[in-house]
Order: C-alpha cells, then structure tokens, then sequence
C-alpha cells in the first residue's frame, strides 16, 4: 500500500510527489499518457535545435512567487519574452498588415531555456523513491474506510492498487467523468462538471525559421490577425535566448470543429500566413502543432461544447477541500485559489494539498489523544441530531414566511435561518467540550483539529438541503411559487452561498475556541 497515489503527470503531479517524497511519504502517480508533463508540451527540432513550446510557454516572475522559486530551485534558467519592435495588426485578408506602436504585451513574461517541459523533466528526475507509471487510465476510486482503491486499465491489462490518500491531479471536468464508490456527493459532482478546462480548445502552432528577418525589420514578431479568414489569431516571436536559433509561436483562430475539418492543410495555411504577415524573405522550415480539443485526457466534450472564457474564474472552493475522510484531494491548476490555469496555479494547488495531507497526519495523532477523541465523539452525536432540529426550524420560518404573504427568496431565507441556529448552537456545544491541541501546528492561523470539528456538518447540510428540496416539491402551499416548489440550479446555488458564508463565520469562531487548547506554544508552529 502507497501513503498517496496521484492522478496525472503534469507540473501539479510532479511537483506534490517531490514534496511528499521529501516528508518521506510513498508515492505512486499514475499517469494517463505515454509521457509525462500533462499540458505542458515541447518539442525540440532535430535540426536546429529550437525548442516549441505547445502548451505553456511563459511564467511571470515578478509575480508568480511559486514559479519563480521552482525554477530556481530547479536550477533551470529564464529569459524574457522579447517585445522589442513594432507590432502588427491584420484587420483586412485583401490588405497589408499594419504596424503599432511598440508597447509591452507580455508584461516582462519568461521563457525556460530548453523549453517549459524542462520543468517537468526536472522534477521526475528528483523523484527517486516515487513509482511513475505512464499508459495507465484511471477508471474507477473507491473509499474502502482506512485506504482508497483505484482500479486502472493499460496496455498491460488492467490492475488496482490500494494508498491512505488519492489525490486527483487532473482537469476537474475529466475527474468527474470516473466512477466514484460511493458516489460524490451534488456538490462536488457539480463544481467538477462546471469548471472549465483552461485551454481545452486551443491549439498552438509554431514553426523554425532560417532566421528572424522580423527583427530585422524592426518589428518585434508579435501580429494580432482579426479578419475572418485567419488562420492564426495571434503570433509572437520564439527564438531562443540569443535569437541563433529563429522561430515563430501562434494561437489558432479556427474553431475545434474546422481545424479538424482542415488538418491536412493547416500547415500550408500557417505558413501562408506568416508570409503575408511578414514577407516572402520569411523561411519556414518546420512546422508543430497541438490541438488540445483533440486530447482526450485534456478535453472534455462540457469543454467543446462551451464558449471559453478568456480565463477560467477561480473554481468552486469545495474543490479545494478534502473528501471521504481527508483519503481524497483535488489538485491540477484550475482547483487553484491564485493563477487557476496557469502554472503558478499548478503549483498552488500542489502546494495546498501537500500541506493538508500533512495536517491529517498530524491529525491523526490529534485524534488518538483520549480527551480528543472523547470530545469529537460527543460532538458527533449531538450533531446527527441537529438535522431534525434544523428541519423543524426551516419549516417554522417558512410558515411565518407564507403567513406574511411574502413572496421572494422563500426557501432562501429559510434555509439560512436553520443553519444559522444550528452553527449557533454548535459553538455553544463546543465551548463545554475539553480538547487537548498541545504541540498541535497552527498553518496560517488555523487549528489542525478544526477539519474534525467540522467534518460532522457535512452529512447535516446535505441531510436538510434534500429535505427541504423534498418537502418542496411536496407542499401544496408551495406549488404557487415555482421558484421554491422546485428551485432552478441557478437558486439552489444562492442559497448554498448564503449557507457557506454562515458557515465561514463560523468555522472562524470554532477555530478562536480550538486554538485556546493549544496552550502557551500555539503561535510556535504557526506557518
């Protein structure tokens, strides 16, 4: 049996196997593809040796304080996208393209020296404990009490392994498409369905040159072409460092469906382009191309069939918490709180699952201690009992609701008045209770016991959601107000936010009174 057993190979994989290997964890990633590295892609061409970067290509080090530690701490060196020079535009497929003013478009972004997936290349290399397996497909997790079980299939037949914790380092949409034994619950299944993959129906071309002759114009190899035949939608210079080695990168403009429809000659296409963009002196040589809506294990058909964002919006929080007992955790750069999509999100996520599999094994220690377990135990009980208190509240506000002839944000209001005397009554059970957090660490002003503290609500939250949703559909008093009879999603999600906003509140309350138990030394491990 592993400690952990990581999902996916990419940046957010490797790099929460390096620190869990480095606190002498044992680790088992599994990863879908023949290669490792997730989206980031490089080729490098066998003749001149430029390396193309298909899938991320820059960081910003001024501010991605992660990427910029990696990287460092990787001993991989950087350099700025060059933006010196005119730009260009291409409004009109019948005319010349313009040039404008030179301006910064990059925001002193960097480049790594050999390409992005010398990140990834660097990172396996440092793993010398952690197993990697590659061609191994996840299709289905089971909670089975004390450890997970993942069944896989491969080209080698299909097999199963056993850890303490899985963590899900994939694009949510993709995780949520497994099976789960026993099912997640609404909540969890939706914000996975609903986050968007970043850059799941993009393509990336590039292309070597014999030389940069755009430099030699004074023009800095970034165009934006925005009339309807475009092929490419936007390019930049991708020499290397020094510009010896001369090449091209752009984003196509073509919708998934139509690159398909013109994949044979995209290339000619491409090319094309260039040359109208900047001169017949350009010479192509050799052309790349990854079209991630055509990646399975990167695209899902939610993600073809909505119209992307220019950047995803920071994922639903409950993707960043832990699941079936601190055994499930989910990682990959759109469940991040900062940068989601990016790699600096990657990373975050890595660094904030690594962090909470080190608090459950604290805690697991916590828990053993006679007062605490005693404690959570009580606390346990009284909290199943709660649901039917809860219920009985919701019903009473809703009556005097109706009696009032209210009519607005019914079961809203209801709702949150239930869970608010419930989270009332909680800190009032918990201040009679006796913990002992002694040598307990306290990560960013947080008491490791609060997530068994707050382990016992979830059941209760769910319970009285699906009641009140039941009772609904069931009240004839009701069944004039379709909103509340059966609220719509977009409803059901109001009152979820005004619930997780009485439950932050009140979880910071909860955590002033745990913290009091950890006597004289609780600022000292604090992180």
């Amino acid at each position: 049996m592993y400690d952990v057993a990581i999902a996916g190979a990419g940046l957010s994989g490797l790099a929460l196997a390096e620190i869990l290997e480095a606190q002498g964890l044992s680790v088992l990633i599994l990863e879908a593809r023949g290669r490792l590295g997730g989206r980031v892609l490089t080729e490098i061409d066998p003749d001149s040796g430029l390396a193309v970067d298909l899938g991320p290509t820059w960081f910003w080090p001024h501010r991605q304080p992660l990427m910029a530690a990696l990287t460092q701490h990787l001993e991989i060196p950087s350099f700025s996208q060059r933006d010196e020079g005119e730009n260009l535009s291409l409004a009109d497929a019948g005319k010349e393209p313009q040039q404008t003013p030179p301006i910064s478009l990059h925001d002193n972004a960097h480049r790594l020296i050999g390409g992005m997936a010398q990140l990834t290349k660097a990172l396996a290399t440092r793993l010398s404990r952690t197993e990697v397996r590659l061609g191994h497909v996840i299709q289905a997790v089971s909670d089975e009490g004390p450890h997970v079980r993942l069944t896989w299939c491969s080209d080698q037949g299909d097999g199963e392994v056993l850890a303490r914790h899985c963590v899900m380092a994939l694009p949510p949409r993709l995780v949520g498409s497994l099976t789960f034994s026993p099912a997640l619950d609404w909540a969890t299944l939706s914000a996975l369905q609903h986050t968007q993959t970043w850059m799941a129906t993009s393509a990336k071309a590039g292309t070597t040159c014999s030389s940069p002759v755009w430099r030699d114009k004074g023009l800095s190899g970034s165009a934006f072409v925005t009339h309807e035949q475009a092929v490419l939608a936007e390019t930049w210079d991708a020499c290397d460092a020094t510009g010896d080695r001369a090449g091209l990168g752009g984003f196509l403009s073509l919708s998934p469906a139509l690159r398909r429809d013109f994949a044979e000659g995209l290339p000619i296409l491409i090319e094309s382009q260039l040359t109208q963009l900047y001169g017949p002196e350009l010479e192509a040589r050799a052309s790349y191309y990854q079209d991630w809506a055509s990646e399975g294990y990167t695209c899902a058909p939610a993600d073809l069939a909505q119209e992307p964002d220019d950047h995803p919006p920071i994922a639903d929080s409950v993707l960043r918490g832990a699941h079936w007992g601190e055994k499930l955790y989910f990682a990959g750069a759109e469940t991040a709180a900062h940068d989601p999509g990016y790699l600096e999100g990657a990373l975050d996520s890595a660094h904030r699952v690594a962090r909470a599999i080190r608090e459950a094994h604290e805690r697991e220690d916590l828990l053993a201690r006679p007062a605490n377990a005693a404690a959570l135990e009580s606390f346990g009980q009284w909290m199943a009992e709660q649901r039917t208190t809860g219920f009985s509240t919701y019903r009473a506000t809703l009556s005097r609701s109706l009696m009032r002839q209210e009519r607005e944000q019914l079961t809203q209001r209801a709702l949150l008045a239930a869970a608010e005397e419930v989270f009332a009554k909680a800190l009032t059970a918990l201040g009679g209770l006796t913990f002992d957090g002694t040598g307990a660490s306290v990560i960013e002003g947080r008491s490791s016991l609060l997530p068994a503290v707050q382990a016992p609500f979830k059941p209760f939250l769910d319970g009285l959601l699906g009641e009140v949703l039941e009772f609904n559909a069931a009240s004839c008093a009701l069944s004039n107000f379709p909103d509340e009879h059966k609220p719509p999603r977009d409803y059901v999600n109001a009152m979820l936010r005004d619930v997780a906003a009485a439950w932050v509140e009140f979880s910071q309350d909860a955590n002033l009174l745990l913290l009091g138990s950890h006597g004289d030394d609780a600022s000292a491990g604090a992180a």
